[in-house]
């Protein structure tokens, strides 16, 4: 096992400390053609069967919904990850990714669609019995079942833990009667399967159930009315008594808290990936309007305010996509090492989104972002129509929100990447304070001044990428240090020093997505997609530079300091770039082509 996985080319979280290959990477112009072929046949559905009736599926009329998640599921859209031998389609993670990222323009149906796809499913696929998956997943795939999945609770939100809802062993043992409520359940309205976390008797941990609705006790409040995804079935839930077969206990007893988080892991990357057909749709919206709309006699799409709005929305939605299939292709990669040193599908699987579960809420957090500045800046490029409900701006604003919420608050995620990181640095699975402190050590020591070969393409972006990871080594190494345990206490630093690692990350899987495609396509034929990196990363080092100055003069004073700025101050360093000529670049193009190009 430790032979093969230290074949493996990075760890979960080890980008911070390892150099990458862009040849190592994974860029979406490598999907075969039969991944191509399953994403054409995505978008016909949505063109075909959602888009005529966004107004309808808004209101929630009559069946709508529900009987568009039973074409989904006739189309095999719903199985694309389950296993063959249980009805669906036995692709590969990075092809589910690829589903939910065209499926994102669909708004609601997008947030429908991934309750059931995601934690509506994998609970049963990665922990169910044989039996169960036999019984319950032909159903989920096909479409004929809807599922949805019962956490939250009024009192238990980021502390799912907490959770009251009670199950308690009938006196004949063959049954737990569930009591409690529920909260923001997506698909609750149609749904025919539950997925239910409960406390059996005086249990500190959650127990996961396979409830059906059809075994009673199951009770309802009204529709939530939503700021946005107004389309999505989100509801309360009550248990009053429900009986629920013993042989439905989801795993084992006090695992319920572990399957949430394992699988809460998978949705926010898959979240990630998810805003993109959403960020790609404004773009497309934005830029026809901006060549439509004339000011002063002339399309707006001719003032540079407006150029830099369409290219900056470009950018931060192909550098979302540069991370998640990044990040996915990771977890395939680890998928497939630990199948072949003997471990068993499901498990090789659960441990691989562990091992990734840092990328994962790097990705979440990008992309939903991302996906914010985007709706924002599609608005404002509307002006006064961007206000308006007649005009699509108004449900894709509202309809974005909820990403920095949901799969975990952005906060959380950020903390939990910290936590994460640090958890495994004392645990001696990643050597992280080895490098922070050889990073600490420069600080005091003469600077070297040998010069790397700037010859290659993007040398000077990757030195300026090498600095940067030690910007974060440099802050996070000394917060550990002086702080200790109580470093995740201080919430304020643990967020500016995920700032910069999602900066970083980010960062560079531009850089190495421009750079394969350079090896792929040549220069001239990537001119875009390489002003894309260069702006995005001359970007990054100034948030990680003022991250990072946030902290250092948050808990270091004197002479500590000034050595410490002065570091940053050299590691975020980074020589002029003309911004506005790449944008415009960019920009030009997509206004000439009227439409997202990169």
């Amino acid at each position: 096992m430790e032979a093969q996985t230290a074949k493996r080319s990075i760890k979960g979280g080890e980008f911070l400390i390892r150099e990458t290959a862009a040849a190592d990477i994974f860029i979406p112009s490598e999907f075969t053609e039969e991944q191509k072929m399953m994403a054409q046949a995505t978008k016909d559905f949505i063109d075909k069967e959602i888009q005529p009736v966004r107004e309808k599926i808004e209101k929630q009329e009559g069946n709508i919904v529900p009987d568009l998640m039973t074409k989904a599921g006739e189309l095999g859209l719903l199985g694309v990850s389950i296993p063959e031998e249980y009805g669906g389609l036995g692709m590969n993670f990075n092809t589910s990714m690829l589903i939910a990222d065209i499926i994102g323009e669909t708004g609601s149906f997008s947030t429908t669609y991934g309750a059931h796809t995601g934690i509506g499913t994998l609970p049963i696929l990665y922990y169910g019995t044989e039996e169960q998956k036999k019984k319950y997943l032909p159903l989920i795939s096909s479409g004929e079942w809807k599922s949805c999945y019962c956490l939250t609770e009024p009192d238990a939100g980021s502390d799912a833990n907490s959770g009251k809802t009670k199950a308690t062993l009938s006196d004949d043992g063959k049954h737990y009667l569930i009591n409690g409520q529920k909260m923001w359940i997506s698909n609750a309205g149609f749904a025919d399967l539950f997925i239910v976390f409960a406390k059996i008797d005086d249990d500190k941990k959650l127990t996961a159930f396979i409830v059906e609705k059809t075994f009673g006790g199951i009770t309802m409040n009204d529709e939530e009315v939503k700021l946005g995804i107004k389309g999505s079935s989100t509801r309360q839930v009550f248990f009053n008594d429900c009986k629920v077969p013993v042989e439905n206990m989801l795993s084992d007893r006090e695992n319920g808290f572990k399957i949430a988080v394992n699988i809460l892991n998978i949705g926010r990357i898959k979240l990630g990936a998810g805003v993109l057909g959403g960020c790609k749709e404004v773009a497309n919206y934005s830029v026809n309007y901006a060549n439509e709309r004339k000011q002063f006699n002339t399309a707006i799409s001719s003032f540079g305010a407006i150029k830099h709005k369409l290219a900056e929305m470009a950018i931060q939605t192909w550098v979302t996509e540069a991370a998640s299939y990044r990040a996915g292709q990771n977890i395939d990669d680890c998928i497939a090492d630990l199948i072949a040193d003997g471990m068993e599908d499901g498990q090789a699987k659960l441990k691989s989104f562990e091992q990734f579960s840092i990328e994962c809420a790097i990705i979440k957090i990008i992309g939903s972002e991302a996906l914010d500045y985007v709706v924002d800046q599609g608005v404002q490029i509307y002006g006064g129509m961007g206000f308006s409900e007649d005009a699509p701006m108004a449900r894709a604003y509202r309809d974005a929100r909820i990403t920095r919420i949901y799969e975990g608050t952005n906060e959380i995620n950020r903390m939990l990447m910290v936590g994460m990181i640090l958890k495994r640095a004392m645990k001696g699975e990643l050597n992280i304070m080895e490098p922070a402190m050889a990073v600490a050590k420069e600080l005091t020591a003469v600077p070297s001044f040998d010069m790397p070969d700037m010859s290659k393409p993007f040398a000077e972006e990757k030195e300026v990428l090498k600095r940067l990871k030690k910007s974060v080594l440099m802050v996070a190494g000394k917060a550990a240090q002086t702080f200790g345990p109580a470093f995740e206490t201080e919430q304020e630093i643990m967020m500016n020093v995920a700032d910069m690692m999602i900066q970083i990350y980010a960062a560079e899987s531009a850089v190495l997505r421009a750079e394969k495609l350079v090896s792929i396509q040549g220069a001239e034929a990537s001119k875009l997609q390489i002003n894309a990196a260069k702006v995005y990363l001359y970007d990054a080092a100034d948030k990680i530079n003022k991250a990072g100055k946030d902290a250092i003069a948050s808990f270091t004073t004197g002479d500590e300091q000034k050595v410490m700025l002065m570091g940053l101050k050299r590691f975020t360093k980074t020589n002029p770039v003309n911004v506005k000529a790449l944008r415009r670049e960019i920009a030009d193009q997509m206004i000439a082509e009227n439409k997202y190009t990169l």
